[in-house]
């Protein structure tokens, strides 16, 4: 009987295999029909109509062919980014899911900067050459791809820039939003705070409006900050982080250290700590945080986005708890503390 278990464990291992295995033959489909289905406007077509379209209305409002239209519907049905549902007792619509919401390009959840980015030509071309950085200390794909580092290339491209900045911001909505409704006394007592590597702004926008006693200062590169939409109770600065942060009360970082090797966030860190009072400063750091909880969903999402850190940047990588608690020590600050939200990031909050 234990032979017959064992025998029946492989063989169930062996066929779900052969099904896995199809998924990385062809992983690269869905994104890029999801892709198309943002750039035809499929979900904003549905949302703007107010209930399900049947394809012939569909094809007409998007100026498709019918039958290639119904295809990329059918894929994707199939994989419930969009459901059908009843529009007459003859006939079926398309209707939106929670996951198609998502692709609303201005929508308040909205994921489809970030699909766009990282499904785009200039994202995509690096992993090409990510074995040979896997082998090589030398360039980064994106260099080897690109000729220069991602943010080379995003002040010389404009185009690209802004692509960067609305992926961000999509995230930013997510992350902040999480932020402020699980930690919002991290922002206690705090009367400036200096977004480092803000973007476009969105994520200090929205502390600002929840916070309206903060002073925020957006602070980038100067063409990022050139370009960013201008709101009342923040003030822009461009510099570089390396060399100089604004003084605030409190530094904020979201999703910009994992950019940097710990040498690197050291150096940065270290002039945050230059940058707050050395009585009550502290520095908030919006990141990931790998094998902290075992149990969380989007634990997969970090290492995924490990790997885009070593495919998209010379040195950068998502971290530990071991591995964070080591470059904020070595920069000075002495105490910190680690909070979950309801997002991909934690919430680190580190004090001299």
């Amino acid at each position: 009987m234990g032979d017959i278990k064992v025998r029946g464990k492989k063989e169930d291992e062996d066929e779900k295999a052969e099904v896995d295995i199809w998924n990385y033959v062809f992983g690269y489909v869905k994104i890029e029909v999801v892709k198309c289905a943002i750039e035809l406007g499929i979900a904003d077509a549905i949302d703007k109509h107010g209930s399900p379209m049947t394809l012939s209305q569909l094809t007409t409002t998007l100026k498709c062919e019918p039958p290639r239209l119904y295809r990329i519907m059918r894929f994707l049905v199939h994989y419930q980014i969009f459901k059908e549902e009843p529009v007459t007792q003859d006939s079926f619509g398309f209707a939106l899911t929670p996951l198609s919401r998502r692709l609303i390009r201005h929508g308040e959840r909205s994921m489809a900067a970030f699909i766009l980015l990282e499904s785009s030509p200039v994202m995509l071309a690096p992993w090409h050459s990510l074995s040979a950085r896997v082998l090589d200390s030398g360039n980064s794909p994106f260099e080897t791809a690109h000729g220069k580092d991602v943010w080379s290339y995003a002040e010389e491209n404009p185009r690209h820039s802004k692509l960067i900045d609305e992926a961000m911001a999509c995230d930013a909505r997510v992350a902040v939003r999480a932020l402020i409704e699980g930690c919002p006394q991290v922002f206690d007592g705090i009367k400036s705070l200096v977004d480092v590597g803000g973007g476009n702004g969105t994520a200090l926008s929205m502390l600002v409006k929840e916070f309206p006693w903060m002073h925020g200062i957006n602070f980038d590169l100067p063409h990022v900050v050139a370009v960013a939409p201008k709101v009342d109770g923040i003030e822009y600065v461009g510099g570089d982080m390396f060399e100089c942060v604004p003084k605030a009360d409190a530094a904020f970082f979201l999703w910009v250290l994992h950019d940097w090797d710990d040498e690197e966030c050291i150096q940065i860190l270290k002039k945050c700590r230059e940058a707050i009072p050395q009585d009550k400063g502290k520095v908030i750091i919006v990141e990931a945080v790998l094998e902290e909880d075992k149990n969380d969903k989007l634990e997969f999402v970090g290492l995924m986005l490990d790997m885009v850190m070593m495919a998209h940047t010379k040195k950068g990588k998502e971290r530990t708890l071991k591995e964070w608690k080591y470059v904020l020590g070595e920069a000075g600050f002495t105490r910190i503390n680690v909070k979950p939200i309801h997002a991909v990031q934690f919430i680190i909050e580190a004090y001299i």
